[in-house]
């Protein structure tokens, strides 16, 4: 046996051994453990865990408000009332009815505004797009997204079952209007600009529909 051949045998020995080492110390990744936060020193001490418990805290409700508070309280008996009712799952559906109702307001579209709106509420904004098409206006908007959405408001009446949820949004959009000759007489199709609306969304808890409505408008 050459002497190249033997020094590769050897070398291939010490790499076994080094891998046999580090499994030991390390442990193998398969590639489905989470990956190690450097950010972060570790801690030894468990943290208590925030599973919902009968009288216990709810994390879906402390992530969002205070459980003692007025909301949490209400968004408590909402659970009771409808236990798969969720306030993530809720705020992600705000977020998007946010800009659905916005853009079909501003693109005079009354369809889509009736599946979202309270019969007053639709009303009000269907007699805005009428004056304004009575006007020869038209609106051009995009919709640029939600700088901030909070949760500033909950209540829950036990005998009607009904729920209130009022958010408070800060939305970014792209808004001018034209008059019957293409003219701007109002905003600007360069600058984004900022809008705040609080907005109260409505249902029947333990109905078979399971939209929200948008039952109440502020700025």
């Amino acid at each position: 046996m050459s002497p190249a051949v033997i020094q590769l045998l050897v070398l291939a020995a010490i790499a076994v051994f080094l891998i046999l080492r580090l499994r030991g110390v390390l442990g193998t990744r398969d590639g489905f453990e989470p990956k190690a936060d450097r950010s972060a020193p570790a801690s030894t001490t468990k943290k208590p865990s925030l599973e919902v418990i009968e009288g216990g805290l709810d994390r879906d409700i402390i992530d969002h408000v205070e459980m003692d508070s007025p909301a949490g309280q209400a968004f408590a008996k909402m659970k009771k009332a409808e236990p798969e009712f969720s306030v993530g799952e809720f705020l992600d559906g705000a977020r998007q009815a946010y800009e659905m109702i916005l853009m079909a307001f501003e693109g005079d579209d009354l369809e889509t505004l009736k599946q979202f709106l309270a019969t007053d509420v639709y009303d009000s904004f269907a007699s805005v797009i009428s004056d304004r098409q009575k006007a020869g206006l038209r609106v051009n908007a995009t919709f640029v997204g939600v700088r901030e959405m909070k949760i500033t408001g909950a209540k829950f009446n036990g005998r009607n079952k009904q729920g209130e949820i009022t958010m408070r949004f800060v939305g970014e959009i792209v808004s001018f209007v034209e008059d019957a000759n293409g003219k701007i007489i109002e905003g600007n199709r360069d600058v984004i600009k900022r809008q705040t609306d609080t907005w109260t969304f409505a249902r029947k808890f333990g109905s078979n529909d399971p939209n929200w409505a948008l039952a109440a408008t502020g700025g």
